[in-house]
């Protein structure tokens, strides 16, 4: 964005931060997070601290430098605010997509650094991983929560653990831990619940979906095609009690049938349950292909004897007419009753929006430039690229032809509007 560009934002800028700023208490704090995020908008390679006082005259490196990486300013009130505001402003919702995201770091001494799987240089090489949770609406997407993952190596070792100031009782969480304690914190926030939605990562592990049924979410995940199911419930009853010993409690070893990877599966859905079901319309036209849904009993370490509690899933296919084996598999739970499969599909294809929303944060608004090394300072930099790049979408709304969005936001607005 052009600084004569941004000057032509001021009013609308002021007006979306009042109450987003609000926690940060003293004027000063609140006069810096301005500086910053015109930073962040405005055009330049580097978005971090020093190229950003560069840019905006009166700017000072030491005052950002301590806003940003010392000053107690209240991190999840400020997210809280501004994930009741994109709730509002995004019409239609339409899911929660769970992901997570690389930043490649030349050192090790940052926060949470480690040689671990980079996404963003697709291998492992030294990087910070970020689990985020974005709320995503037909039109738009935004990221509403951050955890940053920290490798057991950074829990372990007390030295490097205070020289990042981690706060202290830091335990080592998994990222599906994490993306567990994003969702729980929407749902404190209270915030209307979505489908949730996921790639491979998080889709295969049969535990974090039986996290989400117990909070009541509906889902559409991603699996691996190793995945193993049943097609008919696998409940099998308990044989007659013996005359002598303990009553059995679980099934004999053997009683239950193998299950079927999803391939075979796939293979055996009759050609009358597919589909052709256009889904979106992208760059290169609209997205099409063919589904099916089988409903399925994942087969989650089907041959351990003790209990598992196993429900029906719907399992969707997306198996190309012109390729030799299906591309893509999803389990869901979408309530009671399943949905059309167009929305269906929708639904379980709406993870595209969380790739455009990375790109964006780091290319334009320098998500991966934060170079301080400290957890608190990592936190606000997330914090302040959510709040400028919820910015952005406002304008793209408001700037949208036949946008429901609310131009007049204010009375000087409303006013000018009536003349």
């Amino acid at each position: 964005m052009k600084p004569q560009e941004l000057k032509s934002l001021d009013r609308r800028m002021t007006e979306f931060l009042t109450d987003l700023l609000a926690p940060m208490g003293r004027s000063e704090r609140r006069n810096w997070a301005r500086v910053y995020l015109e930073g962040l908008l405005l055009d330049g390679e580097r978005k971090s601290i020093e190229p950003i006082a560069s840019r905006i005259p009166g700017a000072d490196v030491q005052a950002l430098r301590q806003f940003v990486g010392q000053s107690p300013w209240a991190v999840e009130e400020v997210q809280r605010r501004l994930a009741l505001k994109m709730v509002d402003l995004l019409s239609e919702p339409e899911v929660w997509i769970i992901d997570d995201t690389s930043f490649p770091k030349a050192g090790k001494h940052s926060v949470g650094v480690a040689r671990q799987y980079c996404g963003a240089l697709g291998k492992v090489a030294n990087c910070q991983v970020a689990v985020t949770l974005h709320w995503s609406s037909d039109e738009a997407s935004c990221p509403l929560g951050w955890r940053l993952y920290l490798p057991r190596g950074w829990i372990e070792d007390p030295q490097q653990a205070s020289g990042v100031k981690l706060p202290p009782g830091t335990e080592y969480k998994t990222k599906t831990e994490l993306a567990l304690e994003l969702i729980d914190q929407m749902l404190r926030w209270e915030l209307p619940p979505l489908p949730v939605v996921a790639d491979t990562f998080y889709g295969n592990d049969f535990g974090f979906r039986e996290e989400l049924r117990e909070r009541h979410l509906s889902y559409a995940v991603a699996v691996e095609p190793s995945t193993v199911v049943w097609t008919n419930d696998p409940k099998v009853p308990l044989p007659p009690p013996k005359r002598m010993g303990r009553p059995r409690k679980y099934p004999p070893p053997g009683s239950l049938l193998a299950p079927q990877d999803l391939l075979t599966v796939a293979q055996q859905v009759p050609a009358s349950q597919w589909s052709n079901v256009a889904w979106r319309e992208g760059t290169k036209g609209t997205q099409r292909s063919r589904y099916a849904r089988v409903k399925v009993w994942a087969a989650h370490r089907w041959q351990a004897r003790e209990p598992i509690k196993r429900v029906p899933e719907w399992l969707l296919i997306d198996w190309p007419a012109k390729e030799t084996k299906p591309v893509k598999y999803w389990l869901a739970q979408l309530g009671s009753r399943p949905p059309g499969m167009r929305h269906f599909v929708k639904i379980a294809r709406a993870r595209w929006r969380i790739e455009l929303d990375y790109r964006e944060l780091k290319d334009e608004l320098g998500l991966d430039h934060f170079e301080g090394r400290h957890w608190l300072g990592w936190h606000h930099h997330v914090t302040l690229v959510s709040i400028a790049y919820a910015f952005l979408r406002s304008e793209q709304l408001r700037n949208k032809k036949n946008s429901w969005y609310d131009i007049a936001t204010s009375a000087q607005e409303s006013a000018e509007g009536a003349d």
